[in-house]
């Protein structure tokens, strides 16, 4: 299995405070960090999660399983099976119709690896219930295939279901066979869709150094312990600039060319690039790989704050050889990785009208989410230790209250989570199960604002601002994920 020898950032040439710096400037920026790795000329220098994340945390990577599916490709043209410039609906008969079009007809597996599809967007998403491999060969193409960039997340998805058919086993399954070496952790898995095929283009639930193994691979161009694992070529080329992105690039980041299923950057490097935060950073000039999870949705160029902050905090400040270790300095360090975590909401933890709505039932007047109930249940300081053994901060012994919990009917079922005053609280967030951490704060005397970060297979945040009056309370809700809690999504009108 593959390991990593820890080493102090200055053995490596690397200051501490860089890192420390790196760090500070993504909590100033308020991105929400839930991990970060850094490997320098092949030595892990900093390996740290943001409580309640952990090493064993099994993250969602989004957009990384492109990457995945890439390698997994590469290892069906190593054994034979296909040629990248097969065209696809070859291995897919039962799925192409009798009059396919012929830019279906004329696609390859490497015009659909270059995202240079006939597509305009993901074939699926126009209708989720129908089979998302078949909307792949039936929805009418915009374009002829080999042309233009167009990132297409359906592309990916059928590639990954070609990996399926050809090994029958699903493609995780199949990677962790072939690259073995890696050591991937065995309870990583990929979600499907509706109809079993894994989310080559989505899916990959997995921990921080899962992540940090497949990029050593590709960092190494698939050569580990003198084996090759990989052809070597495939990933020469998979992470060169082979299709322009400019033209449809949000950020600068996004504007730097793509290979196969990997983005270029800023820096002549390359990435493995995952919604929310998800990236693997290759910068083969510095010999270094980093590996953040985050969840940067909802955060206006968030991905590029983090590159920012690698690419201005640290790589400047990189020394040819080792720096002196100062023993003072390497303490505080370790220290200050050892200690991060998610930040709780900042602002008021109290207000007048706290306890006047305590354990009072507001009904919900008819609304489309299905809502019929809620009440707060403000919990003292003295009981929060048996609320829950969960709590991830020191109390606040300033605040009377210091954490709550919302209770709510939901299409005739009864659920409730709870939340801190100045810490978060974690749990399981009801409907969905998913694992959760919580805070609050009063924006004002009648306004409480409660954040709920979601951290599981699924990643994003859930938001409830409530306003209370003298007998009612408006419910404001916002959902920032890309698929589920449609139900927390929208406003609610209560009343006593």
């Amino acid at each position: 299995m593959l390991t990593f020898e820890k080493a102090l950032p200055e053995e490596t040439g690397i200051p501490s405070g860089c890192i420390i710096d790196f760090i500070n400037r993504l909590k100033a920026h308020e991105v929400p960090m839930h991990s970060f790795l850094l490997l320098h000329r092949n030595k892990l220098i900093a390996e740290c999660y943001y409580s309640p994340c952990n090493a064993d945390t099994l993250h969602r990577m989004f957009s990384i399983s492109k990457s995945f599916t890439s390698i997994a490709v590469a290892l069906l043209a190593d054994e034979g099976k296909i040629s990248l410039d097969d065209v696809i609906i070859k291995y897919f008969p039962d799925k192409v119709p009798v009059d396919v079009h012929p830019w279906i007809a004329n696609m390859t597996i490497r015009d659909m690896l270059m995202m240079r599809t006939c597509h305009a967007s993901t074939t699926y998403k126009l209708d989720l219930k129908k089979d998302w491999v078949e909307s792949f060969f039936t929805v009418p193409p915009t374009h002829p295939a080999g042309r233009i960039f167009h990132y297409d997340t359906s592309s990916a998805h059928t590639l990954c279901a070609l990996v399926e058919r050809l090994t029958g086993r699903p493609m995780l399954v199949y990677l962790k066979e072939k690259l073995s070496v890696l050591g991937l952790s065995e309870e990583s898995y990929m979600i499907t869709d509706p109809f079993g095929t894994s989310l080559g283009g989505s899916g990959l639930v997995a921990t921080s150094m899962d992540l940090m193994k497949f990029g050593y691979l590709i960092h190494h161009k698939g050569h580990i312990d003198g084996i090759q694992l990989v052809s070597s070529e495939y990933i020469e080329t998979a992470t060169s600039h082979l299709t322009d992105t400019v033209a449809t690039a949000p950020v600068l980041s996004e504007a730097c060319g793509y290979g196969y299923q990997f983005w270029r950057n800023q820096k002549g490097g390359f990435v493995c690039y995952g919604m929310g935060g998800q990236l693997i950073i290759f910068l083969p000039k510095q010999d270094m790989i980093c590996v953040t999870t985050a969840d940067t949705q909802g955060i206006g160029g968030g991905n590029q704050l983090i590159y920012d902050a690698l690419y201005e905090e640290i790589l400047p400040f990189i020394s040819d050889g080792p720096l002196p270790v100062d023993p003072d300095a390497c303490n505080y360090y370790a220290g200050f990785l050892a200690n991060l975590q998610m930040e709780p909401l900042k602002g008021n933890m109290n207000s007048p009208m706290l306890k006047k709505v305590n354990n009072i039932n507001y009904h919900v007047q008819a609304n489309p989410m299905g809502f019929s109930d809620v009440s707060l249940e403000f919990i003292p300081e003295k009981q929060v230790s048996a609320l829950s053994s969960e709590n991830l901060s020191k109390k606040n012994s300033d605040n009377t209250y210091a954490a709550g919990i919302l209770h709510f009917t939901l299409n005739n079922e009864n659920h409730s989570f709870r939340f801190g005053f100045g810490k978060l609280l974690t749990g399981n967030f009801p409907v969905y199960h998913l694992n959760y951490a919580a805070s609050a704060v009063w924006l004002d005397d009648v306004t409480l604002y409660i954040k709920i970060h979601i951290i599981d297979s699924y990643v994003g945040s859930i938001k409830f601002e409530i306003s209370f009056g003298e007998n009612d309370a408006v419910i404001f809700m916002k959902k920032q994920e890309e698929s589920l809690f449609h139900e927390f999504d929208g406003h609610l009108y209560c009343t006593i």
